[in-house]
């Protein structure tokens, strides 16, 4: 219990520390607005425990869309830790207390499924950030797993590449990175299937019970895997850029689960990079 005030205390104090420059980079657009939440998340995982092996790198190209799959609320401190992003959320996010001004402070898409004519709107304004720099990261699944299977992949968010090239005068292209989160130890042992339920949250499970969970248990290990990065022109099927993400994803975070390296000792968060894995 000790442990979950001193996190929850760092974490007001780190939040409160950062406003002030997050809100000069949102109200004046400077590049601020980026690093910040960047920054943010990346003394956030190390104040939890949580440590990051890394195969394969992100693509440096622009515009990018980031396809991945989905475990946990954890997964955005993750991804955030790794580089400037920003999300597609639900639109239900959005009126969640702390969390919900959190994820509007990181410029987060907030997006309603359950409308259909709204997807539309959805993707033109997923096009306008890709557009405009940001590399949007979208959990493909629409919703989180399990941590051990991988969802099927909706398509009609990935129609934001049309829409951006639609829109576009001087982009020919847009390129769609998938990316894979495998979270493989807990508390410092590696992650089995009954454990991987401590991490994963999804269906029923409510959220503040799970985060103090997490949050007092230790270290977590998480291995993100990239993809290969592809350039889709107009001519690309949104259906067929989903299905292509979701076999690469579902590739990796297999090969992660099956090759679960043993807990080290490490101060967090432990960035380690590794070249690709060849199929």
């Amino acid at each position: 219990m000790i442990r979950v005030v001193l996190i929850a205390l760092t974490f007001v104090v780190l939040t409160l520390v950062l406003l002030p420059f997050q809100l000069i980079g949102l109200a004046f657009d400077l590049r601020l607005q980026r690093t910040i939440p960047h920054l943010y998340h990346r003394v956030l995982c190390a104040l939890i425990g949580v440590r990051i092996r890394e195969i394969g790198m992100r693509s440096t190209a622009n515009p990018a869309l980031i396809l991945s799959n989905h475990v946990s609320w954890l997964d955005i401190c993750v991804i955030s830790a790794l580089s400037p992003v920003v999300f597609v959320a639900k639109s239900e996010v959005a009126r969640w207390p702390v969390f919900g001004w959190l994820a509007k402070l990181q410029r987060t898409i907030f997006i309603n499924r359950q409308v259909r004519h709204q997807t539309g709107a959805a993707t033109r304004e997923i096009a306008g950030r890709l557009l405009s720099g940001d590399a949007v990261v979208l959990f493909a699944e629409g919703t989180s797993s399990d941590g051990i299977r991988v969802l099927p992949f909706r398509s009609s968010l990935v129609g934001a590449v049309h829409h951006a090239l639609g829109n576009s005068t001087h982009h020919t292209s847009i390129t769609v990175q998938p990316m894979s989160l495998a979270y493989v130890g807990f508390g410092g042992v590696p992650m089995g299937r009954g454990l991987r339920e401590c991490v994963a949250w999804y269906g029923d499970v409510d959220l503040i019970p799970h985060l103090l969970h997490v949050l007092s248990s230790g270290a977590v290990d998480v291995t993100v895997s990239w993809g290969e990065a592809m350039a889709y022109d107009m001519s690309a099927d949104r259906k067929t850029i989903a299905r292509d993400a979701e076999t690469s994803v579902r590739r990796m975070t297999a090969a992660a689960l099956g090759a679960a390296p043993p807990a080290r000792v490490a101060s967090a968060p432990a960035f380690e990079q590794l070249q690709p894995r060849s199929a």
